[in-house]
């Protein structure tokens, strides 16, 4: 009885949750029980058998693609990019592939081409009830009725998006800033795109989806920039019917004038040091209630409210590569836009700058792609034991980098492109923002002599 209690609270708490979360489709002829995720991919595919060859071509799915980086074609993704959170998917799967869109991925004999292990649940699910374990590489949660959640599935929302897009790096807002659960119901202020009293989009009203392959790329991991979504496709390219600032949109993002701050509810992280973890030392909150120091992964720096950094983008990025040299005396760049002023098809574009401190091979001259994350009895995984040399040697065998015995700590920094939590125009950027004694451009960085309004032969013409 206990148990038919519960279920009918979740139903009727479902049916509230469906003005908000995308809307169910009819699923109730779906036959239970549904005691494991793979079994509830069974019975999706009985009507949906083609759906599978599709979702198996998707990045979502490989984690990698097939582009261009420096000059050199290589396949690049979340699977074997270098980052200054966590650094290296490999030898941390199941942690890290916690939020891939499959069943099981421990390691490296995950098989992708095992129907089976495609997660349909989490991306269809409307009732607000799925979920997986943390660190059971990609394994719903025990307390999951899967059977309830298989009858109760319909299109994706910007909740089932934002369970993994909202908490990546570990947390929520940790690692994008303009992503974080403050999207699940949001005000006009906050996002106007998707706000219930704004436009109230879906992710999948921009990031449209052919054959469940979704528009729109991160450039952290995919620097090529293909698929890209622009806001001239819905608003047109003379937007305001005001010359002088139609104008600014050969230059200037739309982006940068209408989202002139981010992590506006949801503190994000904005410096990572990892030298400084393995202390038995108590670290102190910060004035946003979030934690500076964990012994595990070392001292953070947290950030609400931010003014982006500005850069040239011209709609392509550049990469660090696994192995590439670096010099530790300087900063070595994970991820960065291209582009400079002289460059027609690049604009002024916000992003969120993070920065590191990260363990490299001091003789290799490479970073470290150290194995973290560990389960039960392990004796390899820094989080259990606290030795670097132990975990260095793990990480680089998984990644098939050569590892020469000593390593050290150097800074990095990535640029995260800012495109969410879009204000209303009304609160958009107005002209001495940029252009006033204390503007937030800074235009010697940006290549111009200074500021083209008070000298027009250092604006850029079209």
């Amino acid at each position: 009885m206990k148990t038919e209690r519960i279920r009918a609270v979740i139903a009727i708490t479902a049916v509230l949750l469906c003005a908000s979360f995308a809307v169910a489709e009819d699923h109730a002829f779906i036959e239970g029980p549904i005691n494991s995720g793979p079994e509830a991919t069974k019975t999706c595919l009985e009507c949906h058998e083609d759906v599978a060859g599709h979702i198996m071509k998707t990045s979502h799915w490989t984690w990698d693609a097939e582009q261009t980086i420096n000059g050199k074609k290589v396949k690049r993704g979340k699977i074997n990019s270098v980052n200054n959170f966590c650094v290296s998917v490999r030898s941390n799967e199941p942690r890290c592939t916690s939020c891939h869109i499959g069943y099981g991925w421990e390691d490296d004999s995950f098989d992708f081409n095992n129907t089976a292990n495609i997660d349909c649940l989490v991306c269809h699910d409307t009732t607000g009830t799925y979920k997986k374990i943390p660190t059971g590489a990609g394994m719903p949660a025990e307390e999951v009725d899967l059977t309830f959640v298989a009858r109760n599935v319909g299109k994706s929302s910007r909740q089932s998006c934002g369970s993994c897009h909202f908490f990546g790096g570990g947390g929520d807002a940790v690692k994008h800033g303009d992503l974080d659960s403050s999207l699940d119901f949001p005000d006009r202020t906050l996002d106007v795109h998707m706000a219930s009293d704004g436009n109230n989009f879906t992710c999948a009203d921009c990031h449209e989806t052919q054959n469940h392959n979704i528009l729109g790329h991160a450039m952290v991991v995919s620097p090529k920039g293909e698929q890209p979504i622009g806001c001239t496709g819905c608003h047109g390219d003379d937007v305001h019917g005001e010359w002088a600032l139609d104008m600014h949109t050969d230059t200037v993002a739309c982006q940068t004038c209408h989202i002139p701050t981010f992590a506006k509810e949801v503190p994000t992280k904005i410096a990572w040091d990892w030298s400084t973890s393995g202390q038995n030392i108590k670290g102190e909150n910060d004035k946003y209630g979030k934690p500076t120091y964990a012994k595990k992964k070392g001292t953070f720096t947290w950030g609400k409210n931010i003014v982006p950094e500005y850069a040239w983008y011209n709609g392509s990025a550049d990469a660090y590569q696994l192995g590439d040299k670096i010099n530790p005396e300087e900063t070595t760049l994970l991820s960065y836009p291209l582009g400079n002023r002289k460059d027609k098809k690049a604009k002024i574009y916000p992003f969120k700058s993070h920065t590191g401190k990260q363990i490299y091979d001091v003789k290799n001259k490479y970073l470290i792609t150290p194995k973290v994350f560990g389960g039960k009895g392990d004796q390899e995984a820094y989080w259990k034991t606290f030795d670097w040399d132990k975990a260095t040697r793990a990480g680089m065998k998984a990644n098939g980098l050569e590892y020469s015995g000593e390593y050290g700590f150097a800074p990095t920094k990535m640029y995260w492109r800012i495109n969410h939590m879009v204000t209303p125009k009304e609160e958009a950027l107005g002209c001495l923002d940029c252009h006033g004694n204390n503007g937030r451009l800074d235009w010697k960085a940006l290549g111009y002599k200074g500021d083209p309004l008070k000298n027009p032969k250092y604006a850029r013409t079209r």
